[in-house]
C-alpha cells in the first residue's frame, strides 16, 4: 500500500465519525482528492462498510472520473465476494440518475451485470441485479440493439428460477425474485414489444418450458394491454437507436406503465423515478400475478442483503 493510500485509509476510518465537524472535515479532505486510487479506496471502503458518507462522496463523481468508478464497479461485480455490495452501490448510482450513467451501455460493467444475472446462483444477488437492470434500461434504451438477446436470456432464466426453485429458497426470497422478474417483464414488453413477444412465442412453445409459461408467463401476460407497437411497429424499428433520441427517461417509464393493466404496478413505476434518494425496492406483493409457492417451506422474515 502506498503512503497516499495509507493516508486515505486512515481518513476513511473517521468518515462516519459521530463528531459531525470531524466527519465533515474528513469528507471535504477526501472529496478534494476523489479520483484515481483515492476513488477506488472509497469504493472499497463502501463495500466493506456500506457507509452512507462514502455513498455521498461517490454520488458526487462527475465526468471524466466516472471511468475509474465504472472500472472499479466492474471489477467488484466480477468477484463473488464483493458482487452484492457492488450491485447495491450501482443501484444507488443509477437511481440518482447521475449525468454519466448512460456510459454504462458501452462499459464492460453492463456485460458483467448481464453475466451475473445469467450465471449467479445467489438469489439475493439475482434480486438486486434484476432490479438494477430494470431501473437502468430506460436510461440506456439504445443498448437493446446489441444486448436484446441477453436481456431475454436473463428474463427466461429468472422466470424459470422463480418457478422451479432449485435451491429450495425461503418463500420471502422467491416472492422478491418473482417481483423483480415481473418488473423486468413489464420493462421488456413496454420497450421492445415486438421482439419480446417473438421471444416468448419461440421460447415457451417448447415442451420443456410449458410449465413455466403456465405458472409464470401467462399470468403476467394477463396483466398487460395489447401494445400499439405490436400493430404498427417492427422488431427492426424498436431496436433502432435513433428511435430513442426524442425520449427522456421518464417518457420511457410512462410508456411502459401505459400498457399495464395493474394500477399499482404503474404507480410503482412512477415512484421509482420520483424519489432518487431511496433504495431500489421490489414491487408490493399485491401487484404480483399468482405464483404457487406451496412447495416451499414457510418463512416470515423479509429479504435482506445478507440473505437472512
Amino acid at each position: 500500500m502506498s503512503r497516499e493510500q495509507a493516508s486515505i485509509s486512515e481518513l476513511l476510518l473517521s468518515l462516519d465519525s459521530s463528531e459531525l465537524q470531524e466527519a465533515e472535515r474528513v469528507r471535504a479532505a477526501v472529496n478534494q482528492q476523489l479520483r484515481g486510487a483515492v476513488l477506488s479506496s472509497v469504493v472499497e471502503y463502501y463495500l466493506d462498510s456500506s457507509s452512507s458518507q462514502a455513498l455521498l462522496l461517490l454520488s458526487s463523481i462527475r465526468e471524466p472520473h466516472h471511468k475509474v468508478l465504472l472500472e472499479k464497479l466492474n471489477e467488484s461485480v466480477s468477484r463473488s465476494g464483493t458482487r452484492l455490495g457492488a450491485l447495491t452501490l450501482l443501484g444507488h448510482m443509477i437511481r440518482k440518475q447521475l449525468p454519466w450513467v448512460h456510459h454504462i451501455s458501452r462499459s464492460p460493467l453492463l456485460l458483467s451485470l448481464l453475466r451475473c444475472l445469467k450465471t449467479d446462483s445467489d438469489v439475493v444477488v439475482l434480486i438486486t441485479g434484476v432490479l438494477v437492470l430494470v431501473t437502468l434500461l430506460p436510461m440506456i434504451p439504445q443498448a437493446g440493439k446489441q444486448h436484446i438477446n441477453d436481456f431475454f436470456d436473463v428474463f427466461g432464466r429468472l422466470a424459470s428460477r422463480s418457478c422451479r426453485n432449485p435451491g429450495h429458497e425461503p418463500v420471502a426470497h422467491l416472492v422478491h425474485l418473482h417481483a423483480g422478474t415481473y418488473s423486468l417483464f413489464h420493462r421488456l414488453y413496454g420497450m421492445f414489444p415486438c421482439s419480446f413477444i417473438s421471444y416468448l412465442r419461440l421460447h415457451y412453445s417448447m415442451k420443456e418450458n410449458l410449465d413455466t409459461f403456465q405458472e409464470v408467463i401467462k399470468p403476467m401476460l394477463e396483466h398487460v394491454r395489447v401494445h400499439p407497437e405490436l400493430i404498427t411497429g417492427t422488431q427492426d424499428y424498436e431496436l433502432d437507436p435513433s428511435r430513442w433520441r426524442c425520449y427522456e427517461v421518464h417518457d420511457i417509464v410512462i410508456e411502459c406503465s401505459r400498457v399495464s393493466l395493474d394500477p399499482l404496478e404503474s404507480s410503482c413505476e412512477e415512484d421509482v423515478y420520483c424519489s432518487s434518494s431511496s433504495l431500489i425496492t421490489p414491487l408490493p406483493l399485491t401487484v404480483l400475478p399468482h405464483l404457487d409457492l406451496t412447495c416451499s417451506p414457510p418463512v416470515t422474515d423479509a429479504v435482506s442483503s445478507s440473505g437472512e
